[in-house]
C-alpha cells in the first residue's frame, strides 16, 4: 500500500484509536482487493442502526449499545466510547418507521432500541436522512465524485445517472471511511473499471417507470456484476425512470453501474460508453425477453390482492403526488393493506400539499424510515406483495416466502381498491 501522510498517521493511532481501527481495517480491505492507495471521499453513506432483525439478537454480548455499535460499525470492539465523523456522513435507512413502528408490527422492544440508535448516530455528528435514496433529500452528488455508498439501488443511480463514483461498500468498509475520509482506489473509482460490457440492442419501446424496472431486471439477469450498456431507446428518462431501472439491476445480478447510450453521462456516444472497444457479447431485449422478465416478477398464483407496497426505493416527490392524486376520494378494500413509503424530509412536504390527507383518508398508510425488505416488515396474515418495483418483488420470495404481483403504479392502486390483480403486460 502507498499510503500518504495523513494515513500513516491514522494507521499510527496519532489520531484516536478509533480512527486507528477504522484505518487498519481499511488498509486489511485495500489489500485484500488488490488496491494500491486510498482515495479521499467528503461524502459517504452507510448505516449505524441496530434495529435490523439479525443484529437484535446482539445486545446481550456486549457491554451497552455504544460498544455493540463501535464492534459492529468499526471492526473495534476494544472501542467503547461513541466516536464523532468529521466526513460529511448520512444514515439510511433504518429497520423500523418509528412514527409508525405499530402499524407495523414491530415490537416495543424493536422500537426503543431504534430511539437509542438515533440519538448515539446524533452524537456521533451522522446525518439522520434514514433513505435509501439519498439524491431525494439533500445528498446529490456531482459528477466525478469520490463517495462511499451503502444500498445498492443508490449506488447503482449515482454512479449511473450522475456519474459519480462508489463502489457497493458494506456496513464496516462504510462506516470506517467515515471516520477517516478514505477508501480503496478500485472498482467503480478506477476510469476504465466503468466502461461498458455488454451490448443490449433494446427492441422494444421502453416508456414508463414499469418498463425501466424490466429494464433493468432483464440488465442485471443478462450482466451479473459487469455493466450493460442499453441501446436503441429514444424516449427521455427521468430520475424516477433510472431509480427503478438501477435498484431491480442491483437485485437481479448486482451490478453497479449501467449505461444508455446517449442518455446516461458516460455514454454520450455509444463508443464512449465501450471506450472503443468491443462489448463481451450482444443481446437482444425484445418483446418476448420483456415480457418472460415480466413473468418472472409475477409469481402469484391467484389475483386476490391483500398488501400492497409502494416506494422502493423510496418515492420521489412525484411519484408521492402522483399516487395522492390517484387515491384521492377513493377508499382501499378493507381487505388490503397499502403502505407508501418516502424519506421523512418528504413527509412535511407531503403535510403541507394535502398529499398526506388524501393517501391516508383512503385507509393507505404514508411510512418512512425503513422498507419491507430492509425491516423485514408487513402485515401478518398477508400472502402476497404487490408492489410497482422489481427490486421489492425479486426480494419479497427470499425474505417472506410471499408471492408477488409487480405492474405499473396505476395497477397497484386499482388493486388496493378492488382487491384483485388485473395487471397485465
Amino acid at each position: 500500500m502507498k499510503l500518504k501522510k495523513d494515513e500513516l498517521e491514522m494507521l499510527d493511532g496519532k489520531r484516536g484509536l478509533a480512527v486507528q481501527r477504522a484505518m487498519e481495517f481499511l488498509v486489511k480491505y485495500a489489500e485484500a482487493l488488490g488496491a494500491e492507495e486510498m482515495v479521499d471521499t467528503q461524502n459517504v453513506c452507510g448505516t449505524l442502526n441496530n434495529t435490523t432483525p439479525f443484529l437484535d439478537t446482539l445486545m446481550d454480548k456486549f457491554d451497552g449499545i455504544e460498544h455493540l455499535m463501535s464492534e459492529l460499525n468499526y471492526n473495534c470492539a476494544d472501542v467503547k466510547e461513541v466516536p464523532r465523523v468529521n466526513i460529511f456522513s448520512c444514515q439510511l435507512e433504518h429497520g423500523l418507521d418509528p412514527d409508525t413502528w405499530e402499524k407495523q408490527y414491530v415490537k416495543k422492544s424493536k422500537y426503543d432500541i431504534n430511539l437509542k440508535d438515533e440519538e448515539l448516530t446524533r452524537k456521533m455528528n451522522v446525518n439522520l436522512i434514514c433513505t435509501c435514496s439519498p439524491y431525494l433529500v439533500g445528498n446529490l452528488p456531482v459528477f466525478g465524485e469520490h463517495c462511499v455508498w451503502m444500498e445498492s439501488s443508490a449506488v447503482v443511480y449515482i454512479n449511473s445517472a450522475i456519474g459519480a463514483r462508489t463502489n457497493c461498500e458494506g456496513r464496516e468498509s462504510s462506516n470506517c471511511s467515515m471516520l477517516t475520509g478514505k477508501t480503496p482506489y478500485w472498482g467503480m473509482h478506477v476510469p476504465e473499471n466503468r466502461l461498458g460490457h455488454y451490448y443490449v440492442d433494446v427492441q422494444y419501446p421502453i416508456e414508463s417507470v414499469r418498463d425501466w424496472g424490466i429494464l433493468g431486471y432483464y440488465g442485471g439477469l443478462i450482466a451479473g456484476e459487469k455493466i450493460p450498456v442499453f441501446d436503441s431507446i429514444t424516449s427521455k428518462p427521468n430520475l424516477e425512470c433510472y431509480k427503478h431501472a438501477g435498484a431491480a439491476g442491483a437485485s437481479s445480478g448486482g451490478t453497479e453501474m449501467f449505461h444508455v447510450a446517449g442518455h446516461t453521462p458516460e455514454a454520450r456516444t455509444l463508443e464512449e460508453a465501450f471506450g472503443h472497444k468491443k462489448p463481451l457479447e450482444k443481446f437482444i431485449l425484445n418483446k418476448k425477453e420483456m415480457e418472460r422478465c415480466y413473468q418472472l416478477l409475477n409469481t402469484a398464483n391467484s389475483d386476490d390482492v391483500d398488501f400492497v407496497m409502494l416506494g422502493c426505493p423510496h418515492y420521489s416527490l412525484r411519484q408521492l403526488w402522483e399516487t395522492a392524486v390517484m387515491l384521492e376520494s377513493r377508499k382501499i378494500s378493507g381487505n388490503v393493506e397499502l403502505w407508501v413509503f418516502i424519506p421523512r424530509a418528504l413527509r412535511e412536504v407531503a403535510d403541507r400539499n394535502g398529499y398526506t390527507k388524501k393517501i391516508e383518508d383512503s385507509g393507505a398508510v404514508l411510512m418512512a424510515d425503513t422498507c419491507p425488505a430492509l425491516g423485514r416488515v408487513k402485515p401478518p396474515n398477508a400472502k402476497t406483495i404487490t408492489t410497482d418495483s422489481a427490486k421489492q418483488s425479486h426480494y419479497m420470495a427470499g425474505i417472506f416466502g410471499a408471492q408477488s404481483f409487480f405492474g405499473t403504479v396505476q395497477n397497484c392502486v386499482n388493486a388496493a381498491i378492488t382487491s384483485k390483480w388485473e395487471g397485465k403486460f
